[in-house]
């Protein structure tokens, strides 16, 4: 695509923006700061990978990856406010799925050891990992709350913790893999995929990308479960003392 095609593309902008001036929506603000934060964020992201890619240096890669997931992690703590050590536990759970994925990845040779690989690739991984998250952590909350009673009965019956909690934690857990789910149960028939569509744009023969495609779709599938298994078990706890007495999550005072 030429530049002056790139530049073209601001007509759909446009639209969206005509829509919102004639329907009296108020986003035009927000769509014009979003499409320029777009626009310097990828340009500059190019130039990085562009860097990164030249160098085939395990330090920019690695480097790569704690920045993406860094940014992922703060973006789902903010679905998390109230529980203690939150970018943290969703730091370390998507470091580990990330670092699982790829490894299982490269250990069965389907992807080569190379940035111009790893990096999208892993960049997939952490932005389906930070959804899973984000959507683990609020059902989380909505049902600490309602079935607090529930719990706290369970406890005052001689649960531990673990028992008290099961039932939030094994609904919280589905919650989170219900995306993949349905992605799973559409795909191809609903959309094509964002990589199998580029592959295709690109000039790759459409089998070879609907191989890419399910590489990807799978590996999604692994790193959701293990995403929302791994959070729910670290987050879970923090709704109790090692006493196994009911504590809940109680958001900050912003006042």
């Amino acid at each position: 695509m030429t530049a002056t095609a790139t530049v073209w593309t601001l007509a759909f902008v446009l639209v969206a923006m005509g829509f919102s001036l004639w329907l009296r929506l108020g986003l035009e603000r927000d769509l014009a700061i979003g499409t320029i934060r777009a626009a310097i964020q990828l340009i500059a992201v190019g130039y990085v990978l562009h860097f990164v890619f030249s160098r085939q240096s395990a330090y920019w890669m690695v480097l790569m990856w704690t920045v993406m997931i860094v940014v992922a992690a703060r973006n789902s703590a903010t679905r998390g406010k109230g529980i203690p050590w939150i970018f943290l536990r969703i730091f370390f759970t998507l470091s580990v799925v990330t670092g699982f994925t790829l490894l299982m990845m490269v250990w069965m040779k389907l992807i080569p050891v190379k940035a111009q690989v790893l990096i999208p690739v892993s960049g997939m991984v952490i932005g389906n990992s930070m959804v899973v998250s984000s959507l683990l952590l609020n059902r989380m909350k909505e049902l600490s709350e309602s079935m607090r009673e529930e719990i706290l009965v369970s406890l005052s019956l001689g649960a531990t913790s673990r028992q008290a909690s099961a039932r939030l934690l094994k609904r919280s857990i589905r919650s989170g893999m219900i995306p993949i789910i349905d992605s799973l149960k559409t795909v191809g028939l609903v959309q094509l995929p964002g990589m199998m569509t580029g592959l295709i744009i690109a000039g790759t023969n459409p089998i070879e990308a609907v191989r890419y495609q399910l590489l990807i779709m799978f590996s999604f599938t692994a790193s959701s479960a293990l995403t929302s298994i791994l959070l729910g078990f670290l987050v879970y706890p923090t709704l109790f003392t090692p006493a196994h007495q009911w504590i809940g999550w109680r958001e900050p005072d912003t006042t």
